[in-house]
């Protein structure tokens, strides 16, 4: 036996034993840590899952199936223009209402097809942290001046940082861009219209079934979030549409999947959750019956589903141990740590509210009301800003995810890079605010 060889695997045995031995159970921190952990995954299974991550997976499947390999390179190729590239990525959160956890099987589909490192990380973090609502939000709540802020912030932040991974990458990102130059123009199966048509209407119903509630109970927010379902429901239409004109499913199996949706609504009226899941698992069953495209689109959502649900379960257990449930449990550090560390605007302030928004989880737009709260407990603007900034574009589930799509090495160059500038917008603001 080489001994050598066995190192490692002693090691992390060793590490094992050792927690396992020196486990403080029966000390109340720990136990309600525990208890926190598993709070947070029911929460996150029940209020996240089916109705922001299972849209996104089938999206992502959109991505690695209908939009062409060219056509990714096109907006988002290593060689693409600058200004092109990052315009459109830095945009993409004003479309796309989703958290740091959402956004990841979209950044995986085009980053698999083609995309540079540099608009593949301002989408990843453009995504959750330009998100229309949560600005409209945050400037009501928190202030014009911080809504004001944090969308600045988030815009530049993209670019910035997507320009400094081209950079960090660029003799890797040259190499991919003379190798997509070669690469011959292919032809595309369908008209650019339809898969815009298909695309569009996924990326709707993934938006209006997670309408969050508004502050004010009038106005157009309003009326699209009482109206949210109906809404979902009409896209839900189209897509039958799409499925029976675009993807040349057989119609009267497409008609079929809808009843068991119809039955739903008719016997649920008050819990639409329950037809939406019907309505997945038809979606789910036509596709995986019908060869070609349709197929290759369901098994293309499973790959995506099978490489980043684990990864995201471990990484929710991990946060509500450490940071608690947005219930308001504390996890094994405690809250009133946390507001006590980010008072005034020092730097240290600015760096550990940084550090605590890039590792705790924010569902979309619970970011508002925490920091709200932080605020009243004596937060600095400085570090609100700060914790706005790194908060909803990462998360420890997001790290996971991140790091088996690139890599370590890119998942910690990106990681390092938001809370840095977090930290330093964060003191900026406090300084000038």
């Amino acid at each position: 036996m080489d001994w050598k060889d066995e190192i490692k695997p002693l090691f992390w045995l060793l590490v094992i034993f050792g927690l396992a031995y020196f486990m403080p159970v029966g000390q109340n921190r720990f136990d309600q840590a525990i208890l926190e952990a598993f709070a947070l995954t029911k929460w996150y299974a029940r209020e996240h899952v089916l109705l922001c991550l299972v849209p996104a997976f089938f999206i992502a499947g959109v991505i690695s199936v209908f939009v062409s390999q060219a056509a990714v390179i096109k907006y988002f190729g290593a060689g693409t223009k600058k200004w092109l590239s990052y315009a459109v990525a830095s945009i993409s959160g004003t479309v796309l209402a989703v958290c740091s956890c959402t956004i990841l099987p979209l950044f995986a589909g085009i980053y698999k097809r083609g995309a540079g490192i540099g608009p593949a990380t301002a989408f990843l973090y453009s995504g959750p942290a330009i998100n229309i609502l949560a600005i409209i939000l945050t400037a009501r709540i928190l202030g014009a001046e911080l809504g004001i802020a944090r969308v600045v912030g988030a815009v530049l932040f993209s670019v910035i940082i997507g320009l400094l991974m081209h950079l960090i990458y660029l003799k890797e990102e040259q190499t991919k861009a003379a190798l997509q130059a070669t690469m011959p123009e292919p032809e595309e199966s369908r008209p650019l219209w339809q898969t815009t048509f298909h695309f569009f209407v996924l990326v709707a119903i993934l938006v209006f079934a997670n309408w969050g509630k508004p502050a004010s109970e009038s106005g157009l927010w309003a009326f699209l979030y009482q109206n949210k379902w109906s809404i979902t429901a009409g896209f839900s239409l189209l897509l039958m549409f799409s499925l029976t004109f675009i993807l040349r499913i057989n119609g009267l199996h497409v008609i079929l999947g809808g009843i068991p949706v119809i039955i739903g609504v008719m016997l649920y009226p008050q819990q639409p959750l329950i037809p939406f899941v019907m309505g997945t698992i038809s979606l789910s069953v036509l596709l995986s019956i019908h060869e070609g495209e349709p197929a290759e689109w369901m098994d293309a959502t499973w790959g995506y589903t099978k490489q980043i649900m684990p990864l995201l379960a471990a990484g929710v257990l991990a946060a509500g141990f450490l940071l608690g449930s947005p219930e308001g449990g504390q996890g094994v550090i405690p809250n009133e740590w946390v507001a006590n560390l980010v008072g005034g605007n020092s730097f240290f302030a600015n760096f550990f509210a940084s550090i605590v928004g890039a590792f705790m989880y924010f569902a979309t737009l619970t970011e508002v009301p925490i920091v709200q709260g932080l605020i009243n407990s004596g937060m600095g603007k400085g570090p609100a800003l700060a914790l706005l900034l790194a908060g909803p574009a990462l998360s420890l589930p997001n790290m996971l995810v991140i790091r088996s799509v690139i890599g370590t090495q890119k998942t910690i160059i990106f990681v390092t890079l938001v809370v840095v500038m977090a930290t330093i917008s964060g003191m900026a603001f406090g300084a000038f605010s």
